[in-house]
């Protein structure tokens, strides 16, 4: 069991579409012994899209976890000095928080979770899902790219053709960007190809 006794938290953002990719990834870490504390934004909460309602996602976290959704700042905020975690995980990181974090905003219970892992100079694992990855916000990817204790699940473009701005994480190396990220390494290659129309 790769990650016994490793406290991992777990942060949910608003890209529904991405959830069932990311969920049996959670149930992985939890089987490799991790003690994984679920952290959801408001918008996972409180929304309700053609992919579920946000009370059944958070009640899916739970059950997988085994312990109650960090839903507040004021919660998330003694990851740092009382509760600290080896790793924080965010997948997926939407386009729009992605911009908060590489601006150092913290108006989430997640970004406070992945703000106060940083202050205490231990890993963050991000899986991206955004459509403007190679637009405006590309910036803020390079940023978060360049530094230091972030490191990225490999990720593509999940649709060249209809979508040539978008790109996604490849959840299933969720768990081998985590152990590599805990030794200080991040998972090569990071860029990958995700899907090539007609191929």
């Amino acid at each position: 069991m790769l990650l016994k006794g490793k406290k991992v938290g777990f942060g949910l953002t608003g890209s529904h579409c991405t959830y069932d990719a990311v969920f049996p990834e959670i149930e992985k870490l939890v089987n490799e012994g991790a003690e994984v504390f679920p952290v959801v934004t408001f918008t996972v909460k409180s929304s309700t899209t053609r992919f579920g309602k946000g009370d059944e996602w958070v009640q899916r976290i739970e059950n997988l976890t085994g312990r109650s959704v960090v839903d507040s700042i004021v919660e998330a905020e003694p990851f740092g000095p009382k509760n600290p975690l080896d790793c924080m995980i965010i997948a997926p990181l939407t386009g729009n928080s992605m911009s908060k974090f590489a601006n150092a905003l913290t108006d989430s219970p997640v970004l406070m979770a992945a703000k106060a892992t940083l202050r205490n100079q231990k890993p963050v694992v991000v899986g991206i899902s955004t459509n403007d990855a190679l637009g405006l916000n590309g910036v803020n990817l390079m940023r978060l790219m360049s530094a230091k204790n972030i490191y990225f699940i490999p990720f593509g473009q999940d649709d060249p053709e209809k979508k040539p701005n978008s790109m996604v994480a490849q959840m299933s190396f969720l768990k081998e960007t985590v152990c590599s990220a805990l030794e200080g390494k991040q998972l090569q290659p990071v860029i990958i190809e995700r899907f090539r129309v007609g191929k």
